[in-house]
């Protein structure tokens, strides 16, 4: 089979590989449909992922398909045919964090990736915890939004974010947006900043009540600010950028009793500065949520079901499998585009 392999610091080949071959407990199925998003960006800048991916590997990990094979062991729940859509990790379930209902912390957690090939193998402990059959009703680009969405549905649940507050996102990039589409369909008044105009014109077409472009600001808190309840601050704000800058600007754009979700994590090695009496005089709860849990992928899949989140909100283009090194170069002159899918 034909797939991307990464095997450095942007370095990727598309090439000929083995097809894997399924265990008794797994699965090998036929990708359909694999999307681009802003993690597998970074990984490939990077060269590894210290959890998710170390090189030579297949590469990517949002992507829905057939399944191609079934093992003898799971022969009684699948069959080869069926529209699977499955997550990029499993909790152990039996772990420390496991049994304080923090699966998304699982000290065992197994990710994987290969959604750039033509096929992909699933282990038994994603069939176990995190693979699902899609609704007939539904492209397999639309189910190949569940892993995102999911880290979205935790991060507005973990803010307790309600109908009625003002949120301000911080970041228009894919993660961002799906926060505004989300948040602004269950009746949330959005504040969304960005840094360029296309962003800023998405952000208004999902919904944001009001968009600010950074480009125009030095420091936009005060024009967050001046836009909320008697110039209060926002009740939740959530930075998806992952930069001490926007960090910080969070800070100054809740109002007292606020609650701050660090959703984009910054660099290793990073130091973010902020003046105490911000956070303990005026009460401001601080939260970040990482990764997505088994109820999330499930209630990702029926949140995309039921239409309150469509592939054609974020998915800019497609490609053929070949063309995938080209676009991760033409990524690193931020082209705007949000997401593409990977058609092999």
């Amino acid at each position: 089979m034909m797939a991307a392999v990464l095997y450095g610091p942007e370095s990727l080949k598309v090439e000929k590989v083995a097809v894997p071959k399924p265990g008794a407990g797994d699965l090998l199925v036929r990708v359909k449909a694999a999307l681009t998003c802003g993690t597998d960006f970074k990984v490939w800048k990077q060269g590894y992922h210290a959890r998710m991916i170390v090189p030579p590997a297949i590469f990517g990990h949002e992507f829905a398909g057939i399944v191609e094979e079934v093992g003898e062991a799971v022969q009684d729940r699948f069959r080869p045919g069926m529209r699977v859509v499955a997550a990029n990790s499993a909790p152990c379930n039996h772990c420390f964090f496991c049994l304080k209902d923090k699966a998304n912390l699982c000290e065992n957690l197994v990710f994987i990736n290969g959604a750039y090939a033509e096929y992909a193998l699933i282990p038994g402990s994603i069939l176990r915890e995190n693979l699902m059959e899609i609704p007939a009703h539904l492209s397999f680009v639309d189910a190949a939004l569940v892993e995102p969405l999911a880290c979205v549905l935790r991060g507005i649940d973990e803010t307790g974010i309600q109908p009625g507050d003002t949120t301000v996102v911080i970041g228009c990039g894919p993660i961002g947006l799906k926060f505004i589409r989300i948040l602004s369909g269950r009746g949330v008044r959005v504040i969304a900043i960005g840094k360029r105009g296309s962003q800023i014109k998405a952000a208004q077409r999902l919904g944001a009540a009001a968009a600010f472009d950074v480009s125009a600001f030095d420091n936009p808190t005060q024009a967050v600010r001046q836009i909320t309840y008697r110039q209060l601050g926002a009740d939740s704000v959530i930075e998806a950028v992952g930069s001490p800058a926007t960090w910080q600007w969070a800070m100054r754009m809740a109002r007292c009793g606020g609650t701050v979700n660090l959703f984009g994590g910054c660099p290793r090695e990073t130091r973010v500065e902020f003046e105490p009496s911000i956070i303990h005089y005026s009460e401001i709860t601080i939260k970040s949520s990482f990764h997505h849990t088994p109820a999330f992928i499930r209630e990702a899949l029926g949140v995309i079901a039921r239409g309150e989140v469509s592939a054609s909100d974020f998915v800019t283009g497609e490609i053929r499998l070949n063309e995938l090194p080209d676009l991760f170069q033409h990524m690193k002159n931020r082209n705007g585009q949000l997401k593409v899918a990977v058609l092999p």
